[in-house]
């Protein structure tokens, strides 16, 4: 599985889709729309396979869902077609029974608008004024990323207008976002538009970037643009407002598997997120809890954690003679080695938040975000 999609509330339980390959632990683009529910964004119940590939589609991509003024859904998501799957035409799909448990697949809506794009995916569809805009994630022959901005009365005809934002790949302060966004989400947060995308760059996956800005007009203007993950284990996160209009993100947390058990990858706990300034932060949802006082330099146990990270001070995750993950506090942050890899996350104060779910790790300070995926090797005792 990777990305998380289109989580939305609806008859007191929330929906939650993701893109999936079926008996394969590699990704593949036949991929397809897996389907889950829960009544508390912890426990999931997962249903049959809402989208498959078929009837033109080679593979149903990533996307999103809008809910009408009647409050009937409609899925947005990229068709795309082998071999060259790099640009996708956007379909859609509505259910036939009000439990969504059914879909039928509808037309293709838009198709990429320009001749020099090299990428054209994952759109998401939100309210804009007395109609509807949809951006899609773009990359431009030059090295620029961009989301293409479509505006339409009733969800049906949707008429290009242009690009939303782009940025080159050349930019690289204060942040670098990459040649081409994925997953580009447009939401408001305390009074502000926040845009949060995924960067990708030559077929690698990177992180996650956002900026703040004003979004009126189909067009995106950023005050400040900001990192809002470090390393490479969040990736594609899904925008969604939970059941009491907070707004959120759910991850794909990259790296978690174990083949022998037959599985690759994983869905991060539900985020909520805040506005410090210009600076976006993504923490834990409040269903998850509180975390308990962490007194050893080691986790072997999952479960929820909050150490104290003093200056040199270490935390190792898994057996300390091989651990899986070691954190440490230099500084000017929290140095994280893993697999070989080091990557850097910012921090002011010493309170880190330490959440392992066997081969999930999810790392917060109190300005940044990060996962590792543990090897499958490393199993720690349930808590």
């Amino acid at each position: 599985m990777n990305d998380p999609l289109a989580l939305t509330w609806h008859n007191d339980r929330y929906h939650l889709f993701f893109q999936y390959v079926p008996d394969r632990t590699s990704w593949a683009p036949e991929c397809r729309w897996g389907h889950a529910t829960s009544v508390d964004l912890l426990h999931w119940t997962e249903h049959a396979v809402a989208l498959e590939p078929g009837d033109g589609d080679d593979g149903i991509w990533s996307g999103s869902l809008a809910l009408d003024d009647d409050g009937h859904p409609t899925i947005f998501y990229t068709s795309v077609a082998l071999p060259d799957f790099g640009v996708g035409r956007i379909r859609t799909a509505t259910p036939i029974d009000d439990d969504w448990m059914q879909w039928r697949k509808g037309d293709v809506v838009v198709e990429a608008p320009e001749d020099d794009l090299v990428a054209f995916r994952d759109p998401f569809v939100m309210r804009d004024g007395d109609g509807w805009r949809m951006l899609v994630g773009t990359a431009l022959a030059g090295g620029d990323a961009a989301a293409a901005s479509f505006a339409s009365k009733d969800l049906k005809e949707w008429t290009y207008e242009g690009l939303a934002a782009r940025r080159s790949t050349r930019e690289i302060a204060p942040v670098w976002t990459g040649a081409l966004w994925e997953c580009p989400q447009v939401f408001r947060l305390d009074g502000r538009d926040v845009l949060v995308t995924s960067v990708w760059e030559d077929d690698r996956l990177h992180d996650v970037v956002y900026g703040v800005g004003e979004f009126a007009d189909g067009t995106f203007h950023a005050d400040h643009w900001g990192q809002l993950t470090y390393g490479e284990g969040f990736y594609a996160p899904s925008f969604f407002r939970d059941a009491e209009g907070r707004a959120c993100l759910i991850f794909w947390v990259r790296g978690a598997s174990d083949a022998d058990a037959g599985w690759a990858s994983a869905l991060s706990v539900p985020h909520v997120l805040t506005l410090e300034g210009d600076r976006l932060l993504s923490r834990p949802h409040p269903v998850v809890g509180e975390p308990a006082a962490l007194t050893t330099a080691t986790i072997a146990r999952s479960g929820d954690y909050e150490w104290t990270a003093d200056i040199g001070a270490a935390l190792h995750v898994g057996q300390a003679e091989a651990p899986s993950a070691t954190l440490t506090r230099t500084g000017s942050g929290l140095d994280v080695v893993t697999g070989g890899k080091t990557f850097s996350i910012p921090l002011t104060s010493s309170a880190v938040r330490v959440l392992l779910d066997e081969q999930a790790l999810e790392i917060f300070t109190d300005a940044g975000a990060a996962s590792v995926g543990a090897p499958a090797s490393f199993t720690p005792q349930i808590a």
